[in-house]
């Protein structure tokens, strides 16, 4: 229904912010990492999603798209509700998730308020499961990260970086596609991530 909402900062509190656009006050739901970099009076943009149940209609925003799309699949992850995904998009980045499944880092969603155990395993499970029908989906295509940057070798930053994209939803191709140009070999996985992601919105 919304795509954006762009205005002036009324009110930020944590897990909270109000957005003046066109004299109408948008309340909007967010992570502790989007509502500390909402400071009040300035202009600010929130990618918004609207969340329908029975007859509550909820409005949840984020500074970045990449944690809008984020907040998106881990809330449709079996178990996983709009307060557990801000939780966790409170405590860590997508990038940073993404390698925390890869690498099966529960600690790193655990040290989200509300996020048990058996939680975090199966936010883990389920996107290694999205990972791998991905890696089978493009598998076809024939393209390596050796045909986008020719200086990595198997197992490098770049393999890594590449996985941690498709945890994150995007096809082989198109993680292999945004690694272009980005300069896999001294970076960190993070690092190499983050700039994919910035190529990919």
């Amino acid at each position: 229904m919304f795509y954006f909402i762009r205005g002036k900062v009324a009110l930020s509190e944590p897990g909270l912010v109000v957005i003046d656009a066109g004299g109408v006050g948008y309340g909007i739901m967010t992570s502790l990492t989007s509502s500390s970099q909402a400071q009040m009076g300035d202009t600010a943009t929130f990618y918004t999603y609207l969340h329908v149940r029975d007859s509550i209609f909820d409005l949840y925003g984020f500074i970045s798209r990449e944690e809008l799309d984020c907040f998106k699949l881990l809330i449709g992850i079996s178990g996983v509700g709009p307060k557990a995904a801000l939780s966790i998009l409170g405590v860590t980045t997508p990038s940073k998730l993404a390698l925390a499944v890869l690498t099966d880092d529960q600690k790193v969603i655990l040290a989200a308020p509300g996020v048990g155990k058996k939680l975090a395993q199966r936010i883990i499970l389920e996107l290694k499961d999205r990972m791998s029908k991905g890696q089978l989906e493009s598998a076809s295509t024939g393209l390596t990260v050796e045909d986008i940057n020719p200086t990595p070798v198997a197992g490098s930053a770049a393999d890594d970086a590449v996985a941690a994209l498709m945890v994150l939803g995007y096809s082989r191709a198109e993680a292999l596609a945004a690694l272009k140009g980005v300069d896999t070999a001294s970076l960190s996985v993070d690092e190499i991530v983050r700039a994919a992601l910035k190529k990919l919105f």
